[in-house]
């Protein structure tokens, strides 16, 4: 696992180094185990080897304004403790933006809670039962989405979903064209997005204000704020509809990734892709512009010889940090 970021700083092997290249993380651990970080808190999923149904226990701690943790409080919490909710059966997929969180369960409902401000990004319309700051300690069915849901992804003040069907949906704030519907009418009503009729969408990733979306053949689409060139475009204005990103086109991605205002991209070869605000060095590519408008291929692996024959298999990108999984 490698890791860059803000300041250049990275925890590696206990200790705080400077990088703005990416680095291994020695000494992980395996484990059975999924999880997200909001901007305050964590969420995480954890099935435990004794247990063999694969029964999962989910576990949170951090901040808990607005109800973020979904523990019927509004507090912080300082220990893991298990997310009591009304689902019967195990959840599969979990994703968290700063105060909101959503999940999905083994039958494809979903659940939402935290912040929502009236903006609609929790999906739960006016009877959404909001405490008197914005937020919902509970977890609650999404019952306006009908449709079994496979994969989420929270963005800052929206909610996007790939159903069965391989369609994409999306609610909330939009603002900033967020929801990808040619238009900038937010919503609390789940709906799906009309120029990818026809389109079948494998993976979605949200970040602050823009998405990425991977059609089934490996194509990206970008759409939303466009400030950071994180939607990869050659420039900085906003996307209202999902675009395809012509520079990738000769690739075939098989991840894509969102952070708060950059993107990421893995290809079936192992090739990695960043683009959008490189401030703080979360893009791996030392030189580049504070703002990189189109994908740039990090070839750190390729450039140290010490690391031998590596390809990437999967990236996550924070506001300022990057990692990314490897296979060596």
């Amino acid at each position: 696992m490698g890791g860059c970021g803000f300041g250049g700083k990275v925890m590696v092997g206990g200790w705080v180094l400077e990088m703005r290249r990416p680095c291994f993380g020695r000494g992980l651990m395996r484990m059975w185990a999924k999880g997200v970080l909001g901007g305050w808190h964590l969420v995480g999923c954890i099935r435990l080897r004794l247990i063999r149904s694969g029964m999962f226990i989910h576990v949170y701690r951090g901040y808990g304004g607005f109800g973020a943790l979904g523990h019927k409080v509004y507090t912080r919490e300082l220990s893991p403790k298990r997310v009591e909710g009304s689902w019967e059966c195990r959840i599969i997929e979990i994703a968290t933006s700063g105060t909101h969180t959503a999940a999905i369960t083994e039958a494809g409902q979903l659940y939402t809670w935290g912040r929502d401000e009236g903006e609609g990004r929790l999906g739960l319309g006016p009877s959404r039962g909001l405490n008197e700051v914005g937020g919902l300690s509970i977890p609650t069915k999404v019952k306006a989405l009908e449709v079994p849901v496979v994969s989420v992804a929270c963005g800052g003040f929206f909610t996007t979903v790939i159903t069965n069907d391989g369609k994409l949906w999306s609610w909330g704030a939009n603002s900033n064209n967020e929801l990808g519907r040619g238009n900038r009418v937010g919503g609390w009503k789940p709906q799906p997005i009309p120029s990818l009729e026809g389109v079948r969408i494998v993976q979605i990733a949200s970040g602050g204000y823009h998405s990425l979306a991977l059609t089934d053949d490996g194509r990206v689409l970008s759409w939303g704020y466009g400030g950071h060139g994180q939607l990869g475009h050659f420039s900085t204005q906003n996307q209202a509809v999902p675009t395809v990103i012509e520079s990738l086109a000769s690739e075939k991605v098989v991840y894509i990734a969102c952070g708060g205002s950059s993107s990421a991209a893995v290809t079936d070869t192992g090739k990695l892709y960043m683009w959008g605000n490189a401030k703080d060095g979360q893009l791996g590519v030392p030189g580049v512009p504070e703002i990189q408008p189109f994908p740039i291929e990090v070839k750190f692996l390729r450039d140290d010889d010490g690391l031998g024959s590596h390809n990437v298999l999967s990236v996550a990108i924070g506001a300022s940090h990057a990692l990314c999984l490897v296979s060596r």
